[in-house]
């Protein structure tokens, strides 16, 4: 049987020590993952896109369904009956372009996000307002963003941390 891609679901927050042990393996692995901006500066700034899962490219024959089932901190690869699921390779690279478009876009929240667009400002002293998208800044992960006062007449720039906005749907 040829080579595969299976995703291995692991436990709650146990995926960066189940990818090393995958790697440790020298078995193909894709664990996609994206950079965040969390409120709580000691927060991990790497998450992954899939929490609880990962992908990895085996021949089943040659190597055993109980590898997985029996590897630490793993529930197994997702099966349907006894039959583990494949993944297919153009989902494989869908995901690969959807991690890297949503990386060169400076994250989730600026995907199709541009300047005028409306948005909530969901955290601080501003939670609740409604504001315009102006521009992304340098540096910290950082928005200039136009809030509105007085009846929309004027427009307030003010600077936000970028995980406090939430697009207007």
């Amino acid at each position: 049987m040829a080579e595969n891609w299976y995703a291995l679901r692991c436990k709650p927050r146990k995926e960066d020590l189940v990818y090393q042990q995958v790697v440790n393996q020298e078995i193909t692995v894709y664990y996609p993952r994206l950079r965040v901006n969390p409120i709580n500066p000691r927060s991990k700034k790497i998450k992954p896109y899939f929490p609880g899962y990962m992908f990895v490219r085996v021949d089943l024959d040659q190597l055993g369904l109980s590898f997985f089932q029996w590897m630490p901190h793993t529930h197994g690869l997702v099966s349907f009956g006894d039959e583990p699921a494949i993944v297919s390779e153009h989902l494989i690279a869908a995901i690969q372009k959807r991690v890297n478009d949503v990386a060169i876009a400076g994250g989730e929240l600026f995907i199709g996000l541009k300047q005028g667009d409306s948005v909530w400002i969901r955290e601080g002293p501003f939670a609740g307002y409604e504001a315009i998208f102006d521009a992304q800044l340098p540096g910290k992960e950082r928005v200039r963003v136009l809030l509105k006062l007085l009846n929309e007449q004027r427009h307030v720039p003010l600077e936000l941390n970028a995980g406090a906005l939430t697009r207007k749907r």
